[in-house]
């Protein structure tokens, strides 16, 4: 799903214009982005977390040259899964799974 799919579905699942719901999205975003840079963390309780992560300087091997290469300390966003969100997938993974070997299992009978 792309953004303006979301935008749509959105809209829809709402009741607001598709335009109304591009504004809220966008204003999502952008108060998670403005709350992350300020190094606070937003969490929205059953979907997830999102937070801003350190990672520590180390040092890797180029590939192409093979020489090490000083990589420096930095600041990453991460998003952490809820509870809600992890069964909401796991179920529809089961339920594809299901849906894959139902037929196999038929199959055999025969």
């Amino acid at each position: 799903m792309n953004k303006s799919e979301l935008v749509k579905s959105l809209a829809e699942k709402a009741g607001v214009t598709q335009k109304d719901a591009a504004k809220i999205l966008d204003a999502t975003v952008e108060s998670i982005q403005a709350a992350l840079a300020s190094g606070d963390k937003v969490q929205i309780i059953g979907f997830g977390t999102f937070e801003v992560r350190d990672r520590k300087a180390r040092k890797v091997i180029s590939p192409a040259t093979g020489e090490e290469i000083a990589v420096p300390a930095t600041r990453v966003p991460a998003f952490k899964a809820g509870k809600s969100l992890k069964e909401a997938v796991v179920v529809k993974k089961e339920k594809k799974a299901a849906k894959k070997a139902a037929p196999k299992k038929a199959a055999k009978k025969k």
